[in-house]
């Protein structure tokens, strides 16, 4: 008779998909339940907890508990007590928190400094779940609960406010988040490795305190550290609030240590301290992704929760295919967290995630978004991988598309064809954003999507339209979105579909004039499109623009550029977009005079252009 052969044992990154998916405790109750009676990492953080891979902190906490750890997670603790903070207890290796998905501050008020109504990311869309400045208070209540337990902060607020920044609520240059926060390590960036290297020298018995060298990590020192290789050092806190040129060399030296490949470390002083941030981690491996993707997320809301969560009804039948963009826009943080590396997951890996979210009961067939932050950067990279290592660049398309850069669109339209064919769907949506400029070298991929995957109207966010705009934000100019206007159109007729696109554009921008605006506004008349909405632009911090806005200097040209300042002239600059609101004709008309330009008052205000 043959032997049965043994169970294949489950490797702790690749669980088995028989096992049934089963929340991370939020509650001591639910710990016990699992027999756990203390947990070895506890997550504190912004957002209230969604057990779905395009929430960090749970991606996070999954991963741990992948790697054997007892992970638990306290989402939007009332940070008005310690108490709240208790509630898991004390961890064995250390507390890690995240103000949530947005900053803080981006999160609460508007950019008139109006405070916000609502927040996506918390139970009825309820705002004041979470404080200002959410990563200082939440590490202090947990410095005041457990002195001598490490808190390790990280997320897109810890991470773009890591060095000297200017915070555009309190209108100053503010300290490393780092040294406020008062947090014993800070993980900048998507965090994974940071995280895992973390925990496992932890584990093997190296204090906390003597762990400075892990990659994609920021801590304090009294001195600058002895080093193997070049360490750069920024002006420090002191000079950059005093002095805005040093300010601006600060984001410009920083601005060259974003890549893994050739990066150093960099260090910057605050009175007698040293913020000192190491290399960034190295980016994930393809397989990387797909086993993270492929933990057992329960795909919904923690059961404790009786009312919708804003952010998981958006995302909730999205697919993410890959992480970081190469697009270097000035206003955008993205590179700056993901990083510039495209990070793209296996074909086989997304549509093993699309199957599983078929097979899910409330599923009813359409996939509202299968992509990254930018979608038709799929599959793509460096053709030259030593240059790569040794590349400087913000971005591989501004000025013009490097020469190393590989764009051919084969893994992209080939991944769309296949989801539209996985049993159980009936629509994929590709809702990220698209670089147009770049879709000029992918013929397949705009068919695809065009022909598929547009369901009437294309969002695309061009931003400005007049060159000298588009220039200081690092965005492809008025022609090249001529020229995908016209391929857009040609496509859809093809297709036999009447389709448009929809612009996003940004009011207010370092650059932005009045007068730009309105020739921005003459455009989209003459060309028949009208926009419903437009985004005031509000400087975040660690962006280029933020930094132009601040100084009003190009740290990169040296060239002063111009920078609205005034709420009335940021209000004018966005109604010149709505002029064909008639709530907006007033400041329209206001806009114009002030800019002398009355003589674009009769075409703005006159019949309809072609379309």
């Amino acid at each position: 008779m043959k032997q049965a052969r043994p169970a294949k044992k489950q490797s702790p990154q690749h669980p088995s998909k028989k096992s049934p998916a089963q929340f991370l405790p939020i509650t001591s109750a639910e710990a016990r339940a699992r027999g756990w009676n203390e947990l070895d990492v506890i997550f504190v953080s912004g957002d209230a907890y969604v057990d779905h891979p395009s929430f960090g902190v749970p991606l996070l906490a999954r991963l741990l508990e992948a790697r054997g750890l007892r992970v638990g997670i306290i989402p939007q603790p009332d940070w008005r007590s310690k108490e709240p903070f208790m509630a898991l207890g004390r961890p064995r290796l250390f507390f890690a928190v995240a103000a949530g998905a947005m900053d803080s501050m981006v999160a609460h008020y508007t950019p008139a400094r109006k405070l916000r109504r609502d927040d996506a990311y918390t139970p009825g869309n309820r705002h004041g779940a979470r404080p200002n400045r959410a990563t200082i208070i939440y590490t202090s209540r947990l410095k005041e609960a457990y002195r001598d337990t490490p808190v390790v902060i990280g997320g897109i607020e810890a991470s773009l406010r890591r060095f000297a920044h200017y915070d555009f609520w309190e209108d100053k240059v503010r300290r490393s988040a780092l040294f406020d926060a008062k947090a014993d390590l800070l993980i900048y960036g998507m965090g994974e490795n940071p995280l895992l290297e973390l925990v496992e020298r932890l584990q093997k018995g190296e204090p906390f305190a003597s762990i400075r060298d892990i990659r994609g990590t920021a801590c304090a020192a009294s001195a600058i550290p002895e080093t193997a290789g070049e360490v750069v050092e920024l002006p420090s806190y002191e000079k950059v609030t005093a002095d805005k040129a040093a300010y601006g060399e600060s984001f410009r030296l920083l601005s060259r240590e974003q890549n893994p490949g050739c990066a150093k470390v960099v260090i910057q002083q605050h009175a007698t301290r040293y913020l000192v941030c190491n290399p960034p981690a190295w980016p994930l491996s393809g397989a990387d992704l797909d086993a993270i993707y492929a933990l057992p997320f329960v795909k919904a809301p923690h059961p404790s929760y009786k009312e919708a969560i804003p952010a998981y009804e958006q995302i909730r039948n999205s697919i993410t295919t890959h992480r970081g963009c190469f697009g270097g826009c000035a206003f955008c943080a993205i590179t700056h967290h993901q990083g510039k590396t495209i990070q793209s997951r296996s074909e086989q890996g997304v549509l093993n995630e699309l199957e599983q979210l078929a097979s899910l009961p409330w599923f009813r067939g359409s996939v509202s978004d299968l992509g990254g932050p930018t979608a038709n950067m799929f599959g793509l990279s460096c053709g030259d991988k030593e240059a790569g290592d040794k590349c400087r660049r913000d971005s591989c398309l501004f000025p013009k598309i490097c020469k190393n850069l590989v764009t051919d669109d084969a893994a992209s339209s080939r991944l769309l064809a296949k989801a539209r064919r996985v049993s159980g769907v009936k629509h994929v949506a590709v809702s990220s954003g698209v670089r147009y400029d770049l879709m000029e070298r992918q013929p397949r991929y705009l068919r695809e999507l065009v022909s598929q995957h547009v369901s009437g109207l294309l969002k695309v966010a061009p931003e400005h339209l007049t060159d000298r705009v588009t220039s200081v934000m690092r965005k492809p100019g008025h022609d090249c979105f001529e020229r995908f206007r016209d391929a857009f159109q040609k496509e859809s007729a093809k297709a036999g579909k009447r389709q448009y696109i929809v612009p996003y554009f940004i009011s207010g921008h370092p650059g932005c004039t009045l007068s730009d605006m309105v020739d921005l506004a003459l455009m989209l008349k003459r060309w028949g499109m009208r926009v419903e909405q437009v985004q005031d632009f509000t400087p975040t911090p660690g962006t280029l623009s933020t930094c132009i806005y601040h100084t009003g200097i190009d740290p990169f040209t040296g060239e002063k550029v111009y920078v609205a300042r005034s709420d009335r002239e940021k209000g004018l600059q966005k109604a010149l977009l709505l002029y064909h609101v008639p709530e907006e004709r007033k400041n329209c008309l206001a806009a114009l005079r002030e800019c002398g330009r009355e003589d674009a008052a009769a075409e703005l205000f006159g019949g309809n252009n072609r379309r």
